[in-house]
């Protein structure tokens, strides 16, 4: 009897100090852990990078490391490290398969916030959606179309689409066609113009305007006129220009031709 005790106080003695000492490196592991994390972020953050991928670097680094101690804890106690590391990665395998479309807009989260095609703010067009970027997240961002509609777009799919950033510049041309008729007076049409966009104070002296003939079309002559705008005055001026050159060329007598169709009717002439 006194045997079986000393062998059970022996092997609780023992067992239990790797116990504490299990405990002690998974609690002073965890803090130094996150004392690294934190270190990492302040250098981050010294070199101005975004402060989304300062997070979630934070995050991501905070917890291999916590991996890194719970396996040297499970070490301590005795446990097989290496059946426990094949088991991990066979379930992580596992994992990754079953959450592959989830793993790949990770994956396209983190290059949206590292390379900064957009930001919060501008106005894109991707995956056949326009609107202004309202967030930037690891699995999707987020969009209001200009009719203030809230879009959420998976970020592998802007990832593998072209992303046309709109308002990445400071300025954009806006570019109108107009059609005069054929009877009507070209160098007339043209000073016309000339003189809309210099009476227009938001269209900017540099980059010149360009006002040229663009084509002989069907049924009329079709000039280009692009003039270049502050990238918050394009419509404004885009629909103002419109408007104007209907009501100069109307004044004018400067005609703007339109789909006719011309009807013939012919009679039969019945011989009795």
């Amino acid at each position: 009897m006194e045997k079986i005790i000393e062998v059970i106080t022996l092997w609780a003695t023992t067992y239990a100090i790797k116990i504490v000492a299990a405990i002690l490196i998974f609690l002073i592991g965890k803090w130094i852990a996150r004392k690294i994390a934190s270190l990492f972020t302040k250098l981050m953050e010294k070199n101005n990078i975004d402060i989304t991928l300062v997070k979630f670097l934070d995050s991501i680094m905070y917890y291999i490391l916590l991996i890194v101690v719970i396996i040297a804890a499970a070490g301590q106690l005795g446990i097989n490290t290496t059946s426990f590391l094949t088991i991990v990665g066979a379930a992580g395998l596992a994992i990754g398969l079953a959450l592959k479309d989830s793993l790949s807009n990770f994956a396209s989260g983190f290059m949206l916030i590292m390379f900064h095609p957009f930001r919060v703010g501008d106005f894109v067009k991707v995956g056949g959606i326009s609107g202004t970027v309202k967030t930037i997240d690891i699995f999707n961002t987020t969009m209001h179309t200009p009719d203030n509609q809230k879009v959420i777009v998976p970020n592998s799919k802007i990832t593998s689409d072209v992303i046309t950033n709109v308002t990445a510049n400071e300025t954009r041309r806006v570019d109108l066609v107009i059609g005069i008729s054929y009877d009507d007076d070209i160098t007339k049409a043209k000073d016309l113009l000339k003189t809309i966009i210099k009476e227009e104070q938001r269209i900017l002296e540099s980059p010149a305007t360009t006002i040229a003939v663009s084509e002989l079309a069907d049924s009329s002559v079709n000039f280009v006129v692009r003039p270049w705008v502050k990238k918050t005055d394009y419509w404004g001026v885009y629909y103002d220009l419109i408007e104007k050159i209907k009501i100069t060329f109307d004044r004018e007598e400067i005609h703007i031709p339109y789909p006719q169709r011309d009807v013939h009717l012919f009679s039969e002439q019945k011989t009795g």
